[in-house]
């Protein structure tokens, strides 16, 4: 029997750790699961210490006023990994929760120490490897170009590929009865607007994203706007739109008959996006969405973290395929009117969208597109640092 805790704090972290848990179920029957996370990893068989929602904060800001909470749970965690002393500890991104775990797990044990998703010293804080260096094992890394930071630091890196590169992708036409659904002209621009799922980054965009969307609209009066809520956001989203022009189309994944189909289908739908700046860019590359990326977060968090950054970008398909196609508005460029106009260039503009859907397919094959599922490979990662060959 292979005993395994594992920790994630948001939503992208319980998809990781479900994918990993479904492979390690095939390549090694015999594993028991413990730990915190969300629905997908719950399905999987775990049942969560505590609910994962808790965790999931993000900015020096957003954590200060819940530090003494986050940490009463660090201390939960590290106390119940050290009372079932598994074969290993998984954590799964949140590294500013997961390695305080982590830490405290290695200060009282030997336990092995894996940590799902690479930090990103490439972007920013270069010293943080070597300082997960110090309780981290091995490292299942979401980017090829990620291992050698990692292993420049004594740990093992396995590049495993991401997630997005097998997320299930709406046929044509599903897109279609998608837009005939909602009564949007075939020929209509269709916006994809994703203002964040996380509930300072919703307070904080989507007032932006609303009055970059008014002069698009004015411009294009025939385009319609659609709004993919996250579902720890949902009623927050819900509100937030009721100012925005064009009467948008609320996708909320809680109502029956809605969910990740009909998220699907609006992806593929789609014409171009407005998004936060995070892994949906990868699902909007993975559509071959041509998109604007805008983010903003809370002044002090800006400052600090501006100075740290050591790209030009902070998109990933900017990044992963060595381009900047995909313009973004960060920190104090987020603003309505320059956003619109990306917005408006995209749609007047088909070179522009032509560079965005080639540097997608770039992206998506760098990723794995086409090798074996990320999930599966994660998990042959873990059983091989374990010894248990996979």
């Amino acid at each position: 029997m292979t005993r395994l805790f594992l920790i994630a704090g948001e939503p992208s972290g319980d998809a990781l750790g479900a994918a990993l848990m479904a492979g390690l179920k095939e390549l090694a029957p015999r594993v028991e699961f413990h730990g915190v996370g969300g629905p997908l990893m719950q399905a999987q068989g775990l049942v969560s210490l505590f609910p994962m929602d808790e965790l999931s904060v993000m900015g020096l800001a957003e954590v200060l006023p819940r530090y003494r909470a986050l940490m009463r749970r660090i201390r939960q965690c590290a106390a119940a990994v050290l009372d079932l002393s598994p074969d290993a500890l998984i954590t799964i991104d949140s590294p500013d929760f997961c390695l305080r775990v982590a830490r405290r797990v290695k200060a009282a044990s030997h336990i092995r120490t894996v940590h799902y998703v690479a930090p990103t010293v490439w972007a920013w804080r270069p010293n943080r490897a070597a300082k997960m260096a110090e309780v981290i094992d091995q490292v299942l890394a979401l980017f090829p170009f990620e291992p050698p930071y990692m292993q420049a630091e004594g740990m093992r890196c396995d590049f495993v590929g991401h997630p997005v590169v097998t997320a299930p992708r709406a046929t044509p036409d599903q897109a279609a009865a998608f837009r005939a659904a909602h009564a949007i002209a075939p020929d209509a621009p269709l916006i994809l607007a994703l203002p964040g799922s996380r509930q300072g980054e919703v307070a904080r965009l989507a007032p932006i994203f609303g009055e970059a969307l008014r002069p698009v609209l004015a411009r294009h009066p025939a385009a319609r706007v659609v709004v993919p809520a996250a579902a720890p956001v949902a009623d927050s989203v819900a509100r937030l739109i009721r100012s925005w022009p064009g009467a948008p189309v609320l996708l909320d994944p809680r109502r029956a008959g809605e969910g990740e189909m009909e998220k699907r289908a609006a992806f593929a739908a789609a014409d171009l996006a407005l998004a936060a700046s995070g892994t949906v860019s990868l699902e909007l590359a993975a559509n071959a969405t041509p998109m604007v990326i805008a983010y903003d977060m809370a002044w002090i968090s800006r400052q600090i973290i501006g100075r740290m950054l050591r790209l030009d970008t902070v998109t990933l398909v900017n990044i992963v395929s060595e381009t900047r196609a995909v313009p973004e508005f960060l920190g104090a460029d987020c603003l309505p009117a320059a956003i619109a106009g990306a917005l408006n260039a995209l749609i007047d503009d088909p070179a522009a969208r032509d560079a965005q859907i080639a540097a997608a397919r770039t992206t998506m094959a760098r990723l794995g597109q086409g090798g074996e599922a990320p999930g599966l490979r994660a998990a042959r990662a873990v059983l091989d640092g374990l010894g248990q060959g996979g």
